[in-house]
């Protein structure tokens, strides 16, 4: 039998600790089928190696794995789980390049302020790792992400107890957001009727020009957009936020997403730092300029740099930041205990991470007491915020949610092809000046112009013809395939929204759309039609674009699931192979901590359990192999078997953790293909393994919660050292000797 390859991913912390200890299991499962697992290391350590290489030792070198899923992920034999990786934000980059260092590697600073061509250059290079730099590569294809049928029909018979309700004497709570000269407000759209290449040109209120990106080649049919966010009116919508905050007696919070939008959304991050602390960041303006401080990392990084200053004027500056806190509103904190704000770290606060646990939280963050508190929640950009706003004035009117009942909502995203609409990195950029910023094709000819006054933020994005074409036949195939309502998420009054509407009109009479029920609505009114399904029990497939596809697959499943690590995220790659993503990271960090300190790690790995059945079926399809279809099949019931007894992982040190949870999926799993009769040599071969696990689940408990309860050196968190981690994820005896006997 020829073998078929599963690329399993290498990523970072939490998920990278939970394979140590799944992949040993899936490796002896599938031995014999004609199955292999190979891993492929896209971390955030992995990729700076890659990119880097000029000073290292052969040791130390590693292919460029991204590049080759890449190219992998366009052929027909792509089938690859994808596990959350970090997209970095400059203080975790600095972190892994400096953790890299003290291991030996020769790799250069990050040059966060760039004054000559070469560190320029450097800058350039790094920003290959920087942000979501893995995911535009793998995604080859459009977003079907949903909870798989078992998993929701546990959560509803065993509703998660996070769900706080909101008060009956009323909340607070609202989102803020710009009413104009944002990236919404200033949107410009066109479709391109033939292939051209085009540069992006500053000029200024002289006439001079500056090239800021040139032989941009576009094709046929895409549709590109231009949109700016006037600096001057972002600080005065914080300053007012500021002030209603203080009169209104409420957390102030931000929410952005500056490890997507790794360009703009750290400069927002920064007006807000600065507008926030303004009295002592002006006072002190000069001696911060010289220390390096840069407020688009946060507060963190100005605490972290005025440590190279004389201990009196560090005191005086710390004095005067703290003096800050006593007129402003109280901020919505990360971690009271270190006296973590909202406003320290960009990557802390992640709006598809953190909004969900608003609407949870009843309205609520945590407060420097350690107490929840109302909040406003400060969403700049009118693209999205007002499906925020929706929602939390829906639980206002109607309050909480109800995990036992409410419905399930689908996504159909729209992201092959690098479906921009969001980050377009290496097409954003901050103006210099007044002036206007074009897009132009080599004739000359202006695409499309924007003002700009200095400070403000420019972006550029793309999306191609063929993406979007692929996405719509997607939204009709699932709302044939489930009977329930696809939503289109679009706004007609949206640059960008406008001319995909009109893709979508142009698309839909190429399929079959009989006997489906399809709206396109702008998002304030599908988040309306939607929640009202929700609470109805009905379900829904949302169909949107990349932003929306990322901020729903984690709203949604947080409410109806208590996580969005437990969603099945399939990936149709468009030249016929599989990307399997397995549910978001989030919280990996949290995880991470937790672990390093009681040898406890409470991921649940779900999201990946569930991801490999879709994988062997894949297999099952191209080959015709009736092992994968019978190893998807025993796989998919021993997940309803985990599901049922309640095998995931605790919060808690000392009760069932990861290591517990794949023990109990892999005994499941030996039972049903021992029960199994459709494959004679597999149940021959895991029924000795099925009795020898379930005479030793008491023993191998045991083994598994005795390694909890003490601190964890894993010599390294960005690279731990492999040997140590596969120890500490890999602590019973018993169960190993088991599984390596298969």
């Amino acid at each position: 039998m020829s073998n078929t390859k599963i690329i399993y991913t290498k990523i970072d912390e939490a998920p990278a600790l939970a394979t140590y200890s799944l992949l040993p299991i899936l490796k002896a499962f599938t031995k014999g089928t004609g199955i292999e697992f190979e891993t492929s290391d896209i971390s955030l350590a992995g990729r700076i190696i890659a990119n880097f290489p000029d000073n290292l030792t052969e040791e130390q070198k590693i292919p460029d794995y991204l590049d080759q899923l890449g190219k992998l992920a366009k052929s027909p034999e792509a089938n690859i789980i994808k596990l959350p990786n970090i997209s970095a934000s400059i203080p975790q980059l600095q972190e892994a390049i400096k953790e890299l260092q003290e291991k030996g590697y020769d790799i250069p600073d990050f040059p966060e302020e760039p004054k000559t061509d070469e560190e320029k250059k450097l800058r350039e290079r790094f920003s290959k790792v920087l942000g979501s730099a893995v995911n535009p590569v793998l995604r080859e294809g459009n977003a079907d992400r949903r909870s798989a049928v078992s998993v929701k029909k546990f959560a509803q018979k065993f509703p998660h107890k996070m769900m706080k309700p909101w008060p009956e004497s009323g909340s607070k709570a609202r989102v803020a957001h710009m009413n104009e000269k944002d990236f919404y407000g200033s949107e410009k759209s066109v479709t391109l009727d033939k292939p051209c290449s085009v540069d992006i040109k500053f000029i200024d209120e002289e006439g001079n020009s500056k090239i800021l990106k040139e032989n941009l080649s576009l094709l046929q049919g895409e549709v590109i957009d231009t949109s700016v966010m006037n600096a001057a009116a972002l600080r005065k919508f914080y300053a007012e936020q500021i002030e209603e905050a203080k009169k209104d007696d409420v957390l102030l919070s931000l929410h952005l997403k500056a490890t997507m939008m790794k360009v703009s959304d750290p400069i927002m991050f920064g007006h807000a730092v600065s507008v926030y602390f303004k009295d002592a960041l002006d006072k002190h303006a000069d001696t911060l300029i010289e220390v390096g401080a840069n407020i688009n990392n946060g507060l963190a990084d100005v605490l972290e740099k005025i440590k190279k200053l004389p201990e009196e004027k560090r005191a005086e500056i710390e004095a005067d930041i703290n003096k800050v806190y006593e007129t402003q509103p109280a901020l919505a904190m990360v971690d009271s205990r270190k006296g973590k704000t909202n406003l320290h770290v960009p990557n802390d606060i992640i709006v598809d991470a953190s909004m969900p646990n608003v609407v949870r939280d009843g309205g609520k963050m945590w407060n420097k007491n350690d107490e929840l508190q109302d909040c406003i929640a400060m969403v700049p950009d009118r693209c999205y915020a007002t499906m925020y706003k929706e929602i939390i004035e829906d639980a206002k009117r109607n309050g909480q949610f109800d995990p036992a009942t409410m419905g399930a909502v689908a996504n159909v995203g729209l992201m092959a092809k690098k479906a921009e609409e969001y980050g377009s990195h290496d097409k954003t950029f901050e103006a210099e000046s007044e002036g206007k910023i074009v897009v132009a094709d080599q004739e000359g000819n202006t695409l499309l112009e924007q003002a700009v006054e200095q400070g403000d933020i420019f972006r550029m994005c793309q999306t191609k013809d063929i993406a979007i074409k692929d996405w719509v036949k997607l939204a009709v195939n699932r709302a044939k395939a489930t009977g329930e309502p696809a939503v289109f998420w679009l706004d007609e009054n949206r640059g960008h929204d406008a001319e995909i509407i009109n893709k979508v009109n142009t698309y839909l009479p190429e399929y079959d759309t009989s006997n489906i029920e399809l709206h396109i609505l702008k998002p304030v009114d599908a988040m309306k039609f939607t929640l009202e399904r929700v609470r109805k029990g009905l379900n829904t497939i949302s169909v949107t674009g990349n932003v929306l596809r990322d901020y729903l697959t984690d709203l949604f499943p947080i409410l109806e699931l208590g996580t969005s690590a437990r969603m099945l995220s399939i990936v149709p790659l468009l030249n016929g192979g599989g990307l399997f993503e397995t549910g978001a990271g989030g919280s990996a960090p949290k995880h991470v901590h937790q672990f390093l300190k009681e040898n406890h790690l409470r991921w649940d790995s779900l999201g990946e359990y569930c991801a490999l059945v879709p994988s062997f079926e894949l297999i099952a399809e191209k080959t015709g192999s009736t092992k994968a279809a019978l190893l998807a099949e025993t796989l998919d019931a021993a997940i309803g078997k985990y599901l049922e007894n309640g095998k995931f992982p605790s919060r808690k040190v000392n009760e069932i953790d990861n290591r517990g949870s794949s023990f109990y999926l892999a005994l499941y799993w030996a039972e049903t293909l021992a029960d199994q009769n459709k494959d004679e040599d597999l149940q021959k071969r895991f029924m000795p393994a099925a009795k020898k696990l379930k005479e030793n689940e008491d023993k191998i408990n045991e083994e598994l919660i005795a390694a909890q309860g003490k601190p964890v050196d894993l010599n390294g968190y960005y690279m731990p050292d492999d040997n140590t981690a596969f120890s500490e994820m890999r602590p019973s005896k018993t169960f190993n000797a088991i599984i390596d006997s298969l």
